[in-house]
């Protein structure tokens, strides 16, 4: 059994992981430009993919800061939470640095005998893959911006979302930091996502579809939001562009799809790579299935993973740009009806305990 990852993002590196797990031989194909690195991003992880990290041998917990409840503010009331999820008796995810995630996966990858990397040094490598000229079981395409993804999958919904995320690692004093915040206010929604009891993860996704909006405006927003970190100082902030897009035919062939390529959504949940750690989990479930009944890795695993995964992950990533459009719609209205609503829903056990789960485990709640 031999598979082809082309990326070099941390999906490929989790995928090429819990594969060569598999005493599969893995290939991963690289950019000849290497990835840009980030110092200030941090990744939310939901305990159940926690767990699954775990259990692919990758010592998650070792770099991560756990989370033991997430509160939700609006824009008039960012002194008196709307709505809260979790208790203290039990953590419901955890925040781990980017960079520090990708170094323990390139660690991990660095023991494993099943795992052989390359540079892509010219096109000639894509056309090989289109005319099928190579020795692969499967090929899974993790760059939508290829030769492969240009020729075969450019079928997208695709949205704008007028907005740019800010991300900066805050210093402050001492603060008993197992809580994270979340204020939709009306420039966008800013999340602040503790990483020790000193330091906390900035994300701040700013309505700025002329790209007019200077960093130290960002800063005083920022500042002016807080009201539970006496802040020291900001690391340099990091800026990315919003857009979300689904992919709406996942293979080709024996080619399939993964990661971002297949779904990009609002990071306001914190939700993109528990998505395709969700995606993993599914197609390790088809992949060990065949192995155990001694059948070839083929095209009909990713005929059925398209048929696991395409509509839960269709409902997911339009659940996450409703809370989005919601609380932007809302903000309009000086938060008359999230205030009216939450009221109600603060008090429902049965509402919490779904979107705890539905945070958790997404829609595969047997995954």
């Amino acid at each position: 059994m031999n598979i082809c990852l082309i990326g070099n993002g941390i999906s490929t590196l989790l995928l090429a992981n819990a594969l060569a797990n598999r005493n599969i031989k893995v290939s991963i194909y690289e950019d000849d430009q290497p990835k840009k690195k980030s110092f200030t991003r941090t990744l939310g992880i939901s305990k159940n993919n926690i767990n699954f990290l775990l259990n692919e041998k990758i010592n998650i917990k070792s770099k991560s800061w756990p989370i033991d409840k997430i509160k939700i503010f609006n824009e008039i009331e960012n002194n008196k939470e709307i709505l809260n999820f979790g208790s203290k008796k039990d953590k419901i995810f955890y925040i781990i640095k980017q960079i520090d995630f990708v170094n323990l996966l390139y660690k991990s990858l660095k023991k494993n005998k099943f795992i052989k990397k390359y540079k892509i040094k010219n096109s000639s490598f894509f056309y090989s893959i289109l005319d099928e000229k190579d020795n692969y079981d499967l090929i899974i395409n993790f760059n939508e911006k290829n030769i492969i993804s240009k020729k075969l999958f450019f079928k997208r919904n695709e949205k704008d979302y007028n907005s740019f995320a800010y991300t900066s690692l805050i210093s402050h004093t001492k603060y008993n930091n197992n809580i994270a915040y979340q204020i939709f206010t009306k420039y966008g929604p800013l999340a602040f996502l503790p990483n020790s009891n000193y330091t906390t993860s900035v994300v701040f996704s700013v309505l700025d579809k002329n790209n007019n909006i200077q960093e130290n405006k960002i800063k005083e927003l920022i500042i002016n939001y807080n009201n539970k970190y006496k802040i020291k100082s900001f690391t340099k902030f990091e800026k990315f562009k919003l857009k979300s897009s689904i992919l709406k035919n996942y293979y080709y062939k024996k080619i399939l799809c993964f990661g971002d390529n297949l779904h990009k959504i609002h990071p306001l949940a914190g939700q993109g790579l528990n998505m395709t750690i969700r995606d993993i989990k599914v197609l390790l479930s088809l992949i060990d299935s065949r192995i155990g009944l001694g059948l070839p890795l083929d095209n009909s695993i990713l005929v059925e993973f398209q048929n696991k995964t395409k509509h839960y992950n269709y409902i997911f990533a339009n659940t996450i740009d409703f809370i989005y459009e919601f609380f932007k719609f809302d903000n309009s209205f000086k938060n008359l009806y999230s205030k009216k609503l939450f009221n109600f829903l603060e008090t429902n056990n049965l509402f919490k305990k779904y979107t705890t789960k539905f945070a958790d485990k997404g829609i595969f709640f047997n995954y």
